[in-house]
């Protein structure tokens, strides 16, 4: 069966308008569902819609309300709803263009692919294709799908039109509110030099076939051992189950040398300092002014 498009419309540039359909780039991974279940009898829980005072209630009987002060609600009934008219339900309208970087990856949400509605679109869709991709541009505009209108940005993706919704800026929390109290400090310098050392020789092309969903593979296979036990309450543990280790500074040394393969008494490496001298000379300097908290918006990709 061939996949149903999420939206059909046009985009629209200027006085030039191209029918395209627009389909889901992402779909769901691999997942485990679980039930709630009544234990002494083994029944599956279930859940009615009911109404205080009145019990179970048919769907029928069911309408959309907002609530407007405590206990007050305005109902809105399906063809209510459908009568509220936005010209981006149909109409996609390119009303900006901007640089890739220009938006920050926070504000990515889901992304989608653009294909020409048909052989005569196809034309007009290779010529914005092309010119998004010659000009280096990311296409911003708005559309309403899923009784919802979003901010989307569209760019070249092979043959086609990638298109990404955008969270809207009040959908975003500040990031300075968590990384305040982050110190504004350089890190040592041999720390430094180790860690960068360590992603150069990890950094290789990105391939998401070489990654799954261990957390999924270690459940059906709890699933399956139950299973194969027939209920025994067979629980699956972690081999490694003491507490975790403190850290410090010699221990980052270590470990990074250990990351790169290089023994702890290598002779070109230079020495680690001992935290404790470091904390003594963080008493000696005179306090730092807090750092200017950066916003979420507007960074690099």
């Amino acid at each position: 069966m061939a996949a149903r498009p999420s939206w059909r419309g046009q985009i629209r540039l200027a006085l030039v308008s191209i029918p395209v359909e627009i389909f889901p780039a992402s779909k769901s991974g691999a997942s485990i569902s679980f039930h709630q279940i009544h234990e002494p009898s083994g029944q599956r829980i279930k859940y009615e819609k009911v109404a205080p005072g009145i019990g179970p209630v048919k769907a029928d009987d069911i309408v959309k309300g907002f609530e407007v002060t405590k206990g007050e609600y305005v109902l809105l009934e399906p063809e209510e709803i459908e009568s509220v008219k936005l010209e981006s339900r149909k109409t996609l309208e390119l009303a900006q263009f901007v640089d890739a970087d220009d938006i920050d990856a926070l504000y990515y949400e889901k992304p989608y692919f653009v294909v020409p509605a048909d052989d005569l679109a196809e034309e007009a869709f290779i010529v914005l294709r092309e010119a998004l991709r010659r000009s280096h541009k990311v296409g911003i505009g708005q559309l309403a799908m899923r009784g919802q209108e979003y901010v989307v940005a569209i760019k070249p993706c092979g043959r086609g039109i990638l298109m990404e919704t955008l969270r809207y800026a009040d959908e975003l929390n500040k990031a300075s509110s968590y990384f305040r109290d982050i110190e504004d400090a350089e890190p040592d310098a041999d720390l430094l030099d180790l860690a960068t050392t360590l992603i150069d020789k990890k950094t290789g092309k990105f391939d998401a076939g070489e990654f799954h969903n261990r957390y999924v593979d270690a459940l059906k296979g709890l699933i399956e051992e139950k299973r194969k036990k027939k209920g025994n309450g067979l629980v699956i543990q972690d081999k490694d189950t003491g507490p975790p280790k403190k850290s410090n500074v010699v221990d980052l040394m270590a470990a990074l040398k250990k990351s790169l393969g290089e023994s702890n008494d290598n002779e070109g490496a230079a020495p680690a300092k001992k935290p404790a001298a470091k904390k003594a000379a963080a008493k000696a300097a005179p306090a730092r002014k807090p750092a200017t908290p950066r916003k979420a918006a507007g960074g690099k990709r």
